[in-house]
């Protein structure tokens, strides 16, 4: 450990405009010169990217209940499923559950039509 954060977060709940205030701890190896608190904020804003596509995966694919859990399958079908959000997507869904459901109405051909193939 090189540095210690307290990051101060401030949320609005859009739909109701609930304001929650949180107070979070954070630790890194990186030097106070490797990285200013501008920095370590944004690398604390980069992790609920990563998170948000995770929620996605576990909440639509039930990533968390997958039974894979040797060798490269876990790394296999969590790309696989990136792919599918990242297709579905670039088609212009914007939920992914609907998109999915979409697709599974014709399986033989739908997916095949998302990527582009005959």
């Amino acid at each position: 450990m090189a540095q210690a954060a307290k990051i101060h977060r401030h949320r609005t709940d859009l739909k109701t405009g609930n304001i929650t205030r949180q107070t979070v701890y954070a630790i890194t190896d990186l030097t106070a010169r490797a990285a200013s608190p501008q920095a370590i904020g944004q690398l604390a804003r980069a992790q609920w990217g990563i998170e948000a596509v995770h929620h996605v995966r576990d909440t639509t694919f039930g990533e968390d209940a997958s039974k894979i859990r040797t060798g490269h399958g876990p790394a296999n079908m969590a790309t696989l499923r990136s792919f599918a959000i990242s297709t579905l997507r670039a088609a212009g869904h914007h939920s992914i559950a609907a998109g999915v459901r979409e697709a599974s109405y014709t399986p033989f051909t739908r997916p095949l039509d998302l990527i582009g193939l005959p």
